[in-house]
């Protein structure tokens, strides 16, 4: 059996070394089309800002490496112009020498990966305009920095690898501005745990442009003028980040079915609509884990195991592929970011019932030295707990929270399955109730009534009259830096002996700075007949959506509730 792999890296790699583990003597030809079979793509960045200080680290594989190991003739700067199905031929040109020639298959898998969006900007190419998706792009960015110091850099786009270069390139001593067409950065965060990041990364000098839009480049020697939203801005180098396509228009004319953004339709064997071609990586539909409808989600981790899926099937092994859910994580500077499933946009849009809660926990037992907090935020549902989807936002543990969340999800577990997990705790690595705990012990007060809550959302709609009562209970001192414009302080501790001032025919909105002492409040309230809710995220996360107004012009101007 001849099988021929189109394109390398994480799905066409991965295909091959499994392949050759099962079928020794199968014939294995890769193709690819850039000079490299096997790189760390999500290592770019870090090349840029100097973390990473060798190029050939970013190297995983080379052609030599997998004729010796795996006995694979895996042959670079050559690319499959076109498909043949019916004669089981590719087309394949030399992209050094120009030649072209024919090649047959048995079987065909295609990994040709995904390629940088480049809108239709008027004044493009540019010299001074990037795009990073391979080595010899962040080999030519690095030379560029280092040749020409250039002193500031506009990023367009805030996804993943747009906000990655922005610390990246920060560390190589440029004045970063991202600019977000949307309201703002990370799209798989909802806005109010976005937020957090965007006062964090203005911490670290990054200037960001929120809900604006790039019209146009005019490059004038070696600066580079951008309008943006109308208003021009100069830089002297400019990285387009506004996402990826499937690399796919040779494809096109074969007759193989596509799906979203021209990527290549495939079945859980990773089979296309032809059954001597197979197809892996950032170029096919996925069905999405959470609601198993086709989508586009071009992450590395799916690519290996949809590569080596697609090497089972055809060495007979009926391997399939569940779909993706989405989990990802990054880091800014220090702080880290991290999502899997649904959030909470996305539920709203599909119209399912959820609730949300936000757990602000520390990563680590509070008396012992160097702790921080990360905040969780869980969408799920009030009804049988099933979880949708976390976000977190934070530094130390992030990381092993968000894959107890993801692994949990991805087993069906509910939010009261969170309360039953036995997680690994010592003072330097957790609490005794983990954050991951505490988050199902939230949820499940939620879901069977012990606490009501409302959200910052909710507090524009909310009377002033005084036909409620909005109380905050935490000390005087923290109550005198700041709080809602009606709210009256009586401090949890304090609570029981001031019940009489309060009014049992009012509702009472009571918050706390994070959302615990809130809920014991609610709960000494409710025992004594009161009707009581809190603020699900507590004044702190209130504080940070309102200083994030201040820039952007949102929650004071939406909002009736100012804080004095």
């Amino acid at each position: 059996m001849k099988i021929i792999i189109v394109g390398g890296v994480a799905g066409g790699a991965s295909a091959a070394a499994r392949l050759r583990r099962l079928k020794e003597d199968a014939t294995i030809v890769m193709y690819e089309k850039g000079p490299h079979i096997s790189y760390a793509n999500c290592g770019l960045p870090y090349y840029v800002g100097g973390e990473i200080t060798d190029q050939e680290e970013l190297l995983l594989q080379t052609p030599e490496d997998f004729k010796q190991r795996f006995n694979i003739d895996a042959r670079v700067n050559h690319e499959v112009l076109s498909i043949d199905k019916a004669k089981k031929e590719v087309t394949v040109v030399n992209r050094i020498s120009g030649k072209t020639f024919v090649d047959t298959y048995d079987k065909l898998i295609l990994s040709p990966g995904a390629e940088p969006v480049v809108p239709p900007f008027e004044g493009l190419p540019s010299p001074l305009v990037f795009t990073l998706r391979t080595v010899p792009d962040t080999i030519k960015i690095r030379k560029f920095i280092e040749r020409e110091k250039p002193k500031t850099v506009l990023i367009v786009g805030g996804g993943y690898i747009g906000v990655e270069m922005a610390e990246n390139l920060s560390h190589a001593g440029l004045q970063v501005t991202v600019a977000e067409l949307m309201d703002h950065v990370i799209m798989p965060l909802d806005f109010d745990m976005a937020a957090e990041v965007h006062q964090y990364l203005r911490s670290k000098d990054i200037s960001l442009l929120l809900n604006q839009g790039v019209q146009s480049f005019q490059t004038q020697g070696k600066k580079v003028k951008v309008k943006i939203s109308d208003i021009f801005y100069e830089f002297d180098m400019v990285l387009l980040s506004v996402g990826v396509r499937p690399d796919t228009k040779f494809v096109a004319s074969t007759g193989l079915a596509l799906g979203q953004r021209g990527a290549i339709a495939v079945d859980e064997h990773m089979l296309t609509s032809d059954p001597n071609i197979y197809a892996v990586g950032d170029a096919v539909t996925v069905k999405n884990f959470m609601t198993q409808q086709d989508g586009y989600i071009p992450l590395a981790g799916p690519a290996n195991k949809q590569g080596r899926i697609a090497a089972d099937n055809i060495a007979g092994i009926p391997s399939t592929y569940k779909g993706t859910q989405g989990t990802a994580i990054l880091r800014l500077f220090d702080m880290v970011v991290a999502t899997t499933g649904l959030n909470e946009g996305a539920v709203s849009k599909l119209g399912l019932p959820y609730e949300k809660i936000y757990n602000f926990d520390a990563n680590q037992a509070g008396y012992y030295p160097g702790g921080t907090n990360m905040t969780i935020k869980l969408v799920f549902n009030p009804k049988d707990g099933k979880m949708y989807g976390a976000q977190i936002v934070g530094f130390a543990g992030v990381d092993k929270r968000i894959d107890v969340l993801s692994t949990a999800i991805r087993s069906g577990l509910t939010v009261h399955d969170l309360v039953d997990l036995e997680l690994a705790y010592a003072p330097p690595f957790s609490t005794a109730k983990d954050p991951v705990n505490m988050t199902g012990y939230m949820a499940e007060n939620v879901i069977n009534g012990t606490i009501k809550q409302f959200y910052i959302e909710n507090i524009c709609q909310l009377p002033i009259d005084g036909s409620v009562t909005f109380l905050d209970v935490r000390t005087p001192a923290e109550y005198k830096r700041g709080h809602l414009e009606t709210a009256i302080n009586i401090p949890v501790d304090e609570l029981r002996d001031h019940l009489s001032e309060l009014d049992k025919n009012k509702k009472i909105y009571v918050n706390c700075q994070s959302g615990f002492r809130s809920y014991l409040a609610c709960r000494i309230l409710t025992a004594h007949g009161f009707d009581c809710a809190h603020l699900a995220g507590g004044y702190r996360l209130y504080r940070v959506l309102d200083k994030e107004a201040e820039h952007e012009g949102g929650l004071r101007g939406r909002c009736g509730m100012p804080v004095k």
